[in-house]
């Protein structure tokens, strides 16, 4: 081999040893790209797992809520308010404002039943209200700030009569005006044929009150409803007669100037049974109907309104056959505790 040769062969050598150097390292680099099965990557930290969607996108509270209640999810109904239009304080309690928003976009929805209490239907509606972008005008279904108003008897006229848990008596009284949109007539036995405005409910108090009488008649027990909603004007008239046999005072200790009935609400029945001959007394609350009912009434959203030994509350006269809808979560809270709707709310 000569001189020239030798040279060519050494060069081409260690051309060959640089070549195969150089695809180590790639190699090398190429490995170490190559994260184990399950390594975290560079933004996921050691010990956190990827949320579920339906968590990523939670943008409305799951649980239903009602006015009293308080805590994070409320905040977060705030928050989603405030998403699509309205001014609400996000301070995590579900106050007056906060109810008055939910009353207002219901009544903005075609679909939903209006009580101020956030449900399933309103979530749902609320959630795809916020998922398209939408924002609505706060205010166009109930204003928030009503004109001042008061009964011919001096009563404040409260601004939110669609309110399931709203407070109805001898200091806050109803729009003359007020008539409910989802009046129903449950199917239940009345002890009159005539299909009168008393039979009727608003829907949701209704469905309740059917469950309620299906409850007692599985129990082997007859009640029958008797009055339940009542106008303004018909609440007027009852009052004045009332008046002109019993005077003013006494009439007011069991009947209600105009306004100021629940009745008028939609969320209340009469009840009585057979026992009593139908009639609306006392009597029945020592009825086997009636202690069934005391001790039944909360598991269906029922208060009986105006218990024993509270009439300096209630301003009222002890009526074992008046229910009040104010829905289970209320109820259940007031029956236990053998509290009144007004010690309930204030």
């Amino acid at each position: 081999m000569n001189k020239k040769t030798l040279t060519i062969t050494l060069l081409i050598l260690t051309i060959s040893g640089i070549l195969a150097a150089c695809s180590g390292i790639d190699q090398t680099f190429d490995q170490s790209d190559q994260k184990p099965e399950g390594t975290p990557s560079s933004t996921e930290q050691p010990g956190e797992k990827e949320l579920d969607p339906d968590e990523k996108d939670l943008t409305v509270p799951e649980g239903a809520l009602q006015k009293k209640d308080e805590g994070d999810q409320v905040k977060l109904l705030q928050s989603a308010l405030n998403t699509i239009g309205y001014s609400v304080h996000e301070n995590g309690l579900f106050d007056e404002t906060t109810t008055w928003a939910i009353t207002d976009f219901q009544l903005q929805q075609d679909s939903l039943l209006v009580s101020g209490i956030y449900d399933e239907p309103t979530k749902k509606a609320l959630k795809k209200t916020i998922e398209a972008n939408e924002t609505i005008t706060a205010g166009a279904g109930l204003p928030q700030q009503a004109e001042p108003a008061v009964t011919d008897a001096g009563t404040e006229v409260i601004a939110n009569p669609y309110d399931q848990i709203a407070l109805i008596n001898k200091e806050h009284a109803l729009p003359a005006d007020y008539i409910p949109e989802d009046l129903v007539i449950p199917d239940v036995p009345f002890p009159f044929a005539e299909d009168l405005p008393k039979k009727q409910m608003r829907e949701a108090a209704a469905k309740s009150l059917e469950q309620l009488f299906n409850k007692a008649d599985e129990a082997g027990l007859e009640l029958y409803a008797q009055s339940g909603y009542r106008s303004y004007e018909r609440q007027d008239a009852i009052f004045a007669s009332n008046v002109l046999k019993h005077g003013e005072e006494e009439a007011n200790t069991f009947s209600a100037r105009p306004g100021e009935s629940e009745h008028q609400s939609g969320l209340t029945m009469d009840i009585t049974s057979p026992n009593v001959n139908f009639d609306l007394i006392t009597e029945f609350g020592e009825t086997e109907e009636g202690k069934w009912i005391q001790e039944n009434a909360a598991e269906f959203g029922f208060i009986i309104r105006f218990p024993e030994g509270k009439e300096e509350i209630t301003k009222y006269q002890y009526e074992p056959w008046h229910l009040r809808f104010v829905g289970k979560k209320a109820a259940k809270e007031i029956m236990s505790q053998g509290i009144t709707l007004e010690e309930y709310l204030n």
